[in-house]
This record gives structure tokens, C-alpha cells and sequence, in this order.
């Protein structure tokens, strides 16, 4: 496949065997040291293919989530659902909407193939904070359905998503959940010797052309990491519909018009290892090009430089302090939005930088805990005749902690975050054409809150609850749009005196385990005083010769309840084990002050598998309901029920001889939506959900190798 021919693993491999043979990077071998703290140790909850010394019966190991977790409990009070190993593989799409859509509480906005961003609990945009080791992606995503998020699945090792406000740890714009993608860009582990890994894809509704390498080497005191990526589309395959544009019928289709996509990029990164701690720091680069599906002409082409620095220093025994951690990142991001004749009509900027300092302080008696302190710093910009928000910069500082208490009700933690933020408007750059008013700026202090607990009555048993309280500033645009949003083909309005979103939040969950055997029940209940919506005002405003709706920004009161089940039941365990599973989520959003439902919030949802194992040979047979979605407000439409039916095979193949470090291969093949089943996604945006019904009948093979 042309895609993947950039590709040379083997080369870079022994450029380093060579660099380390040297000398250049040898050092003596450390002493043992400590363990890593949480965020750096690995964290398969499903058989991994990431490791080059992966055995034909996988070993499924527990968990240690990361996400939201500086303190590494086993048991965790917020519930986190996680992807790793060969079931990212299996599941790895485009975007991370895509990859992520169908877990417990999660959908996506599927603005079409290329712009698909996770929803949690039917909260989206700013209110789920989409991360890549825990710093912020720092795009335009949130600005617009149609900004696609600049993380690849290809080179992601695991993610993880926190359902529930993570605003104590992460800032205001995780009030509604956590996405975090990781990935070994800056080594976690000291390593000897060189290990990687290539895959290459091709087929599915996409007609991808795609694949990834990632090689790493070391020495023991310093690891190294490089990986490069690349993926080509075409117009996304669907069954046989009739598109509608803005209310017009368009020609039968079968195709997603201007759905095609390439992208490509790669990272460059390294660790030094020492008795106490390790430094490490990565560069990393992502481009895209891809096709709005709202409008037939327009393109998006999108660039990320980012640069990440993390470290970790481990005091000696007495200290006042166990462990300090610091993260810094520094983010450019741009993309164009060019016109069918080639002009580039609309420019998005950011540059932001990011630091992030936590430290974790010896056990007082019983109570062990962590202080912490973040800053962001980040510009925008958007230029040109679709601009819809002024140039604004945006300021955040925060001081949090967490602590952790045992006691005979289980383990009880309690947190406290005080934030500050302030958002300044640029206002009008050219007094020829008023738009966004004089310079003008607002500032927030807020103050977010958390109190869990986890209680075992037995020991394959688990209670949790969590009750929190969060506070999140608007953003530049909840404040100061002004102008039509191509991209929901309305006029938005901002609301500059708009004050803090506020929310109370309630997690409670049983969690029954015993061998493979395992069920969760949880339910959620989040009420918001104040609740920043986007409401249709009633008037139209004419701009240039088109006449738009208008969409003001306003605070409501609002509520959000939810049920949530997955579990899993072990059918046969011998030669052929056979397992079980199912999932159903539902949440029930509703907007207090009018009685109507909130928009885009994906229906009652259901799932059943069946997973079968056979020494290297595994298959999976998966039925997926939605509901029909007919709680939607007066501007949205019903979205009507579907089934679909999704299928994979895969087999492992080892090579080197048995007890030895050897290599290994994924093969797979996936059959999606077998029944060429026509399917519109109630959490997208109505304009793109006419045009974009979800992908139709498609094969897809690759193969993953590790060495």
C-alpha cells in the first residue's frame, strides 16, 4: 500500500543498534529503583499487542488506570473505561469519536467520517476534555462540529475515558468527562535493546490505506522513540439514501460526498533514567486534509507541532514529599478552510503552552495525598470571511488536591480545586466592518469540589459513589461570537455578562467480579443551576443576501440522570472458550426552564457479544441497538431505531522459539454492519446528520507485528 511505503523500521532499528553499540548512548545499568508512580506504569486490561514478547494465550492483567488517579488506587471511584491491546486494535477508526463510540456513556458528534469527537453522557464540545498524556490537545475542535481532533488512533497505545466530572484535576472543561490518549512518545520504563512495532490497514466503508510504525531502543539509563503514521481515505461507502441539504433533496447516494481524508505525521522522543527519577521530552507533528461534508467544496487542511516535556524526581525515605511530577507542553496549531477555487477562506490559530506540577507528599498517618498546581496560556485567532469569534487569549491558573483516607467504610477521598481564569477579546480588528465591538476582556474564579469512596463487603464485591460540585468559565466564544457558523448554518451569538457554569454531580455503581466473570451497574444524576446552552432565539438575521436563524448563548437550569451496565459471563472455558457480554447505557438529559429535552443526546442504547478464543485463532460476533431518539427539542428531528451487526476474526502468529523474546503478529479481519443496515446517529448535528448516515457494509483487513 502506498501509504505505508514511507514506512522503514528496520532501517531506523539498526541506526540505533549502531548508535548503542557504539557507546554513544551507553551508560552503567541503573540501580533498582522504586516503582514508577501510576502515570507511568503500563496498564493492559485487555490482552496487549503492543509488547514484542506477547504470548499466544494473553494474560489478562488488572487495570491501573491513569486518568484522573495520581494516586494509583486499585479502585478507583470515578468510573474509567479503557482500550488497549488488541482490542484498540480491533476497534481502532479515523478519529477518536469513531474508536471511542459504542463504550458505556459514550457517543460521538460524527460530523461525518473526519470530525467525530467524543460525547460523555450526552455533554460534548468544551465540556469533555480530550487530552494526549494528560495535556491538552489545544485545537478548534471544540469551536465547531466540523474541526476534527488532531490525535491519531494509529499510534496510540491506550485510552482511557473518564465518565463524570473530572474538573478537580483536569480545569472546567472536563466538567462532563475525560478523554486521554497515551501513548510511549516520552518512554515511561527504562528499556534494553530495540522493540517496536508496524501495522498496516486497508478496506472498510473509508477504503483506508493506512499504517504506523513505532521503534524504540535503549540502554538502560536512556530510551529513545520514534514512530511516523499515515492513512488515506475515499468518500465514505453508506447505503443507498437520499442525501438533504439544508432541506433541499439531493440525488440518491451512496457515497458521503466530500468525506475523503489523508493524513500523516510522526514523533521523535526520549528519556534519560537515574537513581531518583527521569526526564524525558518528545516533539511530535500531525497533518490532515479532509473534506467538509456541510459543504461540498470546502476543505480543511489542519497542522499540530507540539513539544512535551515530563519528569519525575522520587525523594529519599523521610522526606515531607514522595514524588514530583512536571509536565510541560507547548502547542502550534493552524488549519485553513480552502474553498473549491483554492482561497483559503477562514484561518484557525492556536498557541498554547501548558504546565502542570503535582507532588505527592508522605502518608500523614493514615491519609496519603497529592497538591498540585496547573497554568495554561493559549492564543486564538480565526481570519477571514467566516470568522464567527474575535482574536481572544485565555488565561488559567489553578492550585488542587486530593487526599485518600482507608477506614472501615472503605476508602474515602476528598479533593478541592481553585481555579482563575480570565478570557480577553481583541474585539474588532478592522473598524471598516464592525463586528465584535472595542477590546474587552472578563475573569472567572471558581471552585470545584469532590468527595468518593469505594467500599469492598466482599471480596469479589465493590461499592462506589461520588458527589462533586464544578464550576467552569465560558469560553471565548460562548462570549463573544458574533456571525454565522457555516458549519450549523446558523447565526450564534455570544453573551459577554454570561457567569460560571455551575454543577452538582451524583456517581454511585456496584461492581461484582470474579475470574473472567464480571458486571457493573451504575447510575448518574448531574443537576446545573447554571448551564450555558446554545437557544434559538425566534428571529432570523440576514447576512450578505442569506438569512440564518439566530443562536444565542444563554444560561438555563438542567438536568441529566443515566443508567449504565456492562458486564461479562465466561460460557466455555477449555480448548474454545466462549464469552458473553453485554452492555446498555441510557441518559435523559432535559433543559429545566423550557421542559425540552437538550439536543444531540444519544438514545437508549444496547449490546450484545460473543468472544471465542482458541489458542491463536479468535473471533467476535457483536449486535448493536439504538433506540429511536424522539426526545429532541422543537429545532431537531426524530432519529430513528436501528440494529447493526458487526464481525471480526483474528489470528496470532509467534515467531522465535518458545521461552525466548521473540516476535509476534496480529492479523485480523473486520465485517462491519453486515446487514448493509441505513443508520443516522442522533447525537450528530441535524444539518450533517441528512447528508451522513453512518458507514454501510465493509470489509477491513490488517496485520500488526511486533518485534
Amino acid at each position: 500500500m502506498s501509504s505505508t511505503t514511507s514506512f522503514r523500521p528496520t532501517a531506523l532499528a539498526c541506526a540505533l543498534s549502531g548508535l548503542l553499540a557504539s557507546g554513544a548512548l551507553a551508560q552503567p545499568a541503573p540501580t533498582p529503583q522504586a516503582p514508577l508512580p501510576s502515570a507511568s506504569l503500563p496498564s493492559p486490561s485487555l490482552p496487549s499487542s503492543s509488547s514484542p514478547s506477547t504470548a499466544a494465550t494473553p494474560v489478562t492483567l488488572a487495570p491501573v488506570v491513569v486518568t484522573g488517579n495520581p494516586l494509583g488506587s486499585s479502585n478507583p471511584a470515578a468510573p474509567v473505561s479503557s482500550l488497549s491491546g488488541d482490542a484498540l486494535v480491533l476497534r481502532r477508526g479515523s478519529s477518536l469519536g469513531e474508536t471511542l463510540n459504542g463504550l458505556p456513556g459514550v457517543s460521538s458528534t460524527y460530523f461525518g467520517p473526519n470530525a467525530s469527537r467524543p460525547v460523555i453522557r450526552g455533554l460534548d464540545g468544551e465540556r469533555v476534555r480530550v487530552m494526549n498524556n494528560a495535556a491538552a490537545s489545544m485545537d478548534a475542535s471544540t469551536l465547531s462540529f466540523d474541526h476534527a481532533v488532531p490525535i491519531d488512533p494509529l499510534v496510540v497505545d491506550r485510552i482511557e475515558v473518564l465518565r463524570g466530572p473530572a474538573t478537580l484535576l483536569y480545569g472546567g472543561n472536563a466538567i462532563g468527562g475525560v478523554v486521554n490518549a497515551l501513548d510511549n512518545r516520552i518512554p515511561r520504563e527504562p528499556l534494553d535493546g530495540i522493540q517496536g512495532s508496524a501495522e498496516v490497514r486497508a478496506g472498510g466503508a473509508e477504503r483506508e490505506r493506512g499504517g504506523a510504525a513505532v521503534v524504540e531502543a535503549g540502554n538502560g539509563r536512556l530510551a529513545v522513540h520514534a514512530d511516523a503514521f499515515s492513512r488515506d481515505t475515499a468518500d465514505l461507502r453508506v447505503p443507498r439514501h437520499v442525501p438533504n441539504d439544508k432541506g433541499t433533496p439531493l440525488p440518491q447516494a451512496t457515497r458521503i460526498r466530500n468525506s475523503a481524508s489523508n493524513t500523516q505525521g510522526g514523533a521523535l522522543g526520549g528519556t534519560v533514567f537515574f537513581d531518583q527519577g527521569q526526564f524525558g521530552v518528545a516533539a511530535d507533528t500531525y497533518q490532515s486534509g479532509y473534506g467538509v461534508v456541510a459543504e461540498e467544496d470546502v476543505r480543511i487542511r489542519m497542522k499540530r507541532d507540539h513539544v512535551g516535556l515530563a519528569g519525575e524526581l522520587r525523594s529519599p525515605d523521610g522526606a515531607v514529599w514522595r514524588k514530583l511530577r512536571v509536565n510541560l507542553n507547548g502547542t502550534r496549531y493552524e488549519h485553513e478552510e480552502v474553498e473549491g477555487t483554492g482561497e483559503v477562506g477562514t484561518v484557525f490559530k492556536t498557541r498554547g503552552n501548558e504546565l502542570r506540577v503535582e507532588a505527592e507528599h508522605a502518608p500523614l498517618g493514615p491519609v496519603k495525598g497529592v497538591l498540585g498546581a496547573q497554568v495554561e496560556a493559549f492564543n486564538f485567532s480565526a481570519l477571514g470571511e467566516e470568522a464567527f469569534v474575535p482574536t481572544t487569549r485565555t488565561r488559567r491558573e489553578a492550585l488542587f488536591m486530593l487526599e485518600e483516607l482507608p477506614w472501615t467504610g472503605g476508602t474515602l477521598s476528598a479533593g478541592l480545586r481553585l481555579e482563575h481564569a480570565r478570557i480577553e477579546s481583541d474585539g474588532d480588528t478592522d473598524p471598516a466592518a464592525p463586528r465584535f465591538g472595542p477590546p474587552t476582556g472578563r475573569s472567572f474564579t471558581l471552585r470545584s469540589a469532590s468527595l468518593g469512596n469505594v467500599f469492598k463487603p466482599a471480596p469479589h464485591w465493590a461499592l462506589s459513589s461520588g458527589l462533586s460540585f464544578t464550576e467552569r468559565a465560558p469560553t471565548s466564544f460562548e462570549l463573544f461570537a458574533n456571525g454565522v457558523h457555516a458549519a450549523t448554518g446558523s447565526y450564534e451569538r455570544g453573551d459577554s455578562s454570561l457567569g460560571s457554569e455551575r454543577g452538582t454531580n451524583l456517581d454511585v455503581a456496584a461492581t461484582w467480579t470474579s475470574g473472567p466473570d464480571k458486571l457493573r451497574v451504575g447510575a448518574f444524576h448531574t443537576r446545573f443551576s447554571r448551564f450555558i446552552s446554545l437557544e434559538a432565539s425566534g428571529a432570523d438575521i440576514v447576512d450578505g443576501t442569506d438569512t440564518f436563524p439566530e443562536y444565542v448563548f444563554r444560561p438555563v437550569r438542567a438536568r441529566l440522570v443515566g443508567v449504565e451496565i456492562e458486564g461479562k459471563h465466561r460460557l466455555l472455558n477449555g480448548a474454545w472458550s466462549l464469552d458473553l457480554s453485554g452492555r446498555l447505557d441510557v441518559t435523559r438529559a432535559t433543559n429545566l426552564d423550557t421542559g425540552e429535552p437538550l439536543p444531540r443526546v444519544a438514545p437508549l442504547r444496547a449490546q450484545l457479544g460473543l468472544d471465542t478464543r482458541n489458542g491463536p485463532w479468535s473471533a467476535s460476533l457483536e449486535v448493536d441497538h439504538h433506540a429511536r431518539q424522539s426526545r429532541v427539542p422543537a429545532t431537531d428531528s426524530a432519529t430513528d431505531a436501528y440494529t447493526l451487526v458487526h464481525a471480526a476474526v483474528s489470528r496470532r502468529i509467534m515467531f522465535g522459539g518458545e521461552g525466548q523474546s521473540g516476535s509476534d503478529a496480529l492479523l485480523f479481519v473486520k465485517l462491519n454492519n453486515v446487514g448493509n443496515t441505513l443508520a443516522y446517529s442522533a447525537s450528530s448535528q441535524q444539518q450533517v446528520r441528512a447528508l451522513s448516515p453512518l458507514p454501510g457494509r465493509s470489509l477491513k483487513a490488517g496485520v500488526r507485528v511486533n518485534f
